[in-house]
């Protein structure tokens, strides 16, 4: 490869080479289909074609068995995440029945005391009725009730 060295400098400092055009430059193969290194890649090659395959097979494999696994690891995720739930709901399922059994003890409670207030206001009322039959008035009760305790 012969390539004429005549380099010059433009004004501004820039490289400005110059070129012999008729040097041929021989540093970049041009294909032109003539060349008989290039006729052994339009052949059929049995031995490469099963070696193509095989390679192809193997690579379909490989991402097979990868997308396999990908989706085994998803399930077990959404296997453990549904153990959890249901972990959770059962959790919460005892929690809401020990704060129904709460709520029916504090019901039950609420309406025998109700009973019980009722029970009392009608034994007021009735030793009420009795006191003021026999002549006690409120007022002269109260002012000898606190006479007594001073």
């Amino acid at each position: 490869m012969m390539i004429s060295k005549d380099v010059e400098f433009d004004e501004e400092g820039a490289w400005n080479s110059k070129v012999n055009d008729s040097e041929k430059y021989d540093f970049l193969p041009v294909f032109d289909g003539k060349d008989d290194r290039y006729e052994e890649c339009k052949k059929h090659d049995p031995e490469v074609s099963r070696e193509m395959e095989q390679s192809l097979t193997n690579m379909l494999k490989d991402e097979l068995r990868l997308s396999e696994e990908e989706a085994q690891e998803k399930q077990q995720r959404a296997d453990l995440a549904l153990l959890e739930a249901k972990r959770m709901t059962s959790q919460y399922q005892k929690e809401a029945e020990k704060c129904d059994s709460g709520m029916g003890s504090c019901e039950a409670a609420r309406e025998k005391a109700e009973k019980v207030l009722e029970e009392q206001r009608k034994l007021t009322a009735i030793w009420e009725l009795r006191a003021r039959e026999r002549g006690c008035r409120e007022g002269i009760m109260r002012s000898q009730v606190n006479q007594n305790f001073e």
